[in-house]
């Protein structure tokens, strides 16, 4: 798969062809892949802002490093490469619509070498991108097809939690960055053909009658980081139900359950409830390439202040991710 810079567009889209033409994947903003904060993608915050939510920051970069390393070992189990996983990152951030994060993920994935061009390699990353735009954008259209469509393709348990991680993480990451780039008054850049329709979180990130269609980790067959993971996570209610079947890749768990918790106690430290706004649930969930200052100042003017406007559109964007966590890897019974 190679990106194709569409004339008059002014962002990225990528196919699932080949095409040999060396002109059409240079990077639409090359310098997009050289960061220093691989979350906030090098956003010029206050420190007043950035300080108090260094708790779930620190856990959400150490993620970035964790699901996008530029070399990754594939075997039978794992068989995702870096290209695959910057290739679902890169059309999540398409479906959300954040400028930033398309050339981010565009510049990391254009100088990788891609799979072959063989009709099955094509068609498992059809395949995978297909699924990322719709879980991403439409979560509800996931149903046990598209479950059955990833492992036809050959995607192992362990990939399917893992696409689904990368899916959930980056649409999380492209509300998180709408939000500081509102607060700052940044302009917003729409991206045509990319809308994503609003999602409302479950209340407090908690459904009661879901189960997990994927077997959870056998204890017999554990690791000791699996078992600690394990003891740490399933005792937390929004992670109970998931933690034995997250727990397949533990490291990715223990970083999504500490931003969680710093989320949840920040949350509840500054007593930060839903704004008294007819519009308060659109707010909360609205499009990130929708999200801008003028979303993001009723929230202020109706006495929160921003730290604490920050802390709940945080938390609204976890919701969204365990969500989408939720609707990939089981079932309401």
């Amino acid at each position: 798969m190679e990106q194709r810079r569409f004339s008059g567009k002014g962002h990225w889209y990528h196919e699932t062809q080949t095409n040999h033409c060396p002109d059409e994947v240079l990077p639409l903003v090359p310098e997009a892949a050289h960061v220093d904060d691989r979350f906030l993608l090098d956003l010029a915050l206050p420190d007043e802002i950035v300080t108090p939510c260094e708790s779930w920051l620190t856990p959400a970069r150490a993620l970035c490093d964790l699901l996008f390393p530029l070399h990754v070992p594939v075997n039978r189990l794992h068989t995702l490469s870096a290209y695959d996983r910057l290739s679902t990152a890169l059309t999540v951030a398409q479906a959300c619509g954040v400028q930033r994060l398309c050339n981010h993920y565009a510049a990391l994935l254009a100088p990788l070498p891609g799979p072959d061009s063989s009709r099955e390699s094509n068609q498992r990353l059809a395949q995978i991108t297909q699924y990322a735009r719709q879980l991403a954008s439409s979560p509800d259209v996931i149903d046990d097809k598209a479950q059955r469509q990833l492992d036809e393709v050959g995607l192992s348990t362990y990939d399917i939690i893992l696409i689904n991680q990368i899916i959930g993480f980056v649409g999380f990451q492209a509300r998180v960055v709408a939000a500081f780039q509102a607060l700052l008054g940044h302009p917003v850049r729409w991206l045509p053909g990319h809308h994503l329709p609003p999602h409302a979180p479950t209340d407090g990130c908690t459904v009661s009658d879901w189960k997990p269609i994927f077997a959870g980790v056998e204890l017999r067959y554990a690791t000791a980081q699996q078992l600690e993971s394990l003891s740490r996570w399933q005792s937390v209610p929004e992670l109970r139900e998931l933690t034995p079947v997250l727990c397949h890749e533990p490291m990715l768990l223990d970083r999504t359950g500490e931003i969680l918790k710093s989320l949840h106690y920040g949350v509840k430290k500054r007593d930060v409830a839903a704004p008294s706004l007819p519009v308060a649930r659109a707010l909360l969930t609205c499009s990130p390439d929708r999200f801008s200052a003028a979303q993001f100042t009723p929230l202020v003017d109706d006495g929160i202040p921003a730290a604490a406007a920050i802390y709940l559109l945080t938390w609204g964007a976890f919701c969204g991710w365990l969500d989408r966590l939720k609707i990939a890897l089981g079932e309401r019974s």
